[in-house]
């Protein structure tokens, strides 16, 4: 979180856009609103028994849950006029990641699965029945940040601890929702996924003039990081 603050705030000041994929420590993230709810403490305290580090994320949504097995992409560069194309980018993300899956075999498709965790319009499921990735937006007068949590291995600890934590915090939810990419494809890895969500991304953030792509991002992000 304090990466993405430092970078964001860079982009005022000449900052490089820039990929970043990372692998997570074990994280409860909580919305403001979640810690605003009555059953927020104990949510919390049984979130970090089950070895989950509770933080509060400042943005929208509902509890998300992601290990070490997971990944975590942060996507930012700067923009003349952040707050148009907020749409677009979303779409673009999202079929990005779809089209990722979908290399691996995965029925990848872009929006909610009805109960789901953390529920987004944006979301990447499996088939409609299962969701393996939330997404998320971010803007700031410089430029923009798209974030997303990609559930890698297999989902049953998260589901146990959503299914927990989310009758705590009294929120809708149904556990055979949270699906991982493993689940959908036995034995692939992080490393397997990380390596075609960065092909996808680069292409889709190639200098292309004409295209939709260009003008949504217009900052070009051509570092990527681990």
């Amino acid at each position: 979180m304090e990466l993405v603050a430092r970078r964001l705030d860079s982009l005022g000041h000449g900052g490089r856009a820039e990929i970043n994929i990372s692998v997570p420590y074990a994280t409860a993230a909580f919305s403001r609103l979640d810690s605003r709810r009555p059953g927020y403490p104990e949510a919390r305290e049984r979130l970090a028994q089950r070895g989950f580090e509770p933080i509060i994320r400042p943005v929208g949504g509902h509890l998300a849950i992601y290990g070490t097995g997971d990944l975590v992409i942060h996507l930012w560069g700067r923009h003349p006029s952040s707050r148009l194309h907020i749409r677009e980018r979303f779409l673009l993300f999202g079929d990005a990641l779809s089209r990722a899956f979908r290399t691996l075999g995965v029925d990848a498709r872009i929006g909610p699965v009805p109960g789901e965790y953390c529920s987004g319009e944006y979301s990447v499921n499996d088939s409609g029945r299962a969701k393996l990735v939330g997404t998320g937006q971010r803007l700031t007068k410089d430029g923009y940040l798209l974030s997303a949590v990609v559930m890698v291995e297999p989902a049953e600890p998260v589901r146990e601890a959503l299914a927990d934590a989310y009758r705590s915090l009294c929120l809708d939810f149904r556990p055979e929702t949270v699906g991982s990419v493993a689940d959908s494809v036995p034995g692939v890895s992080a490393a397997d996924v990380r390596r075609v969500i960065a092909s996808e991304l680069r292409a889709l953030l190639l200098p292309a003039t004409a295209t939709l792509a260009s003008v949504a991002f217009t900052s070009t992000p051509a570092r990527l990081c681990s």
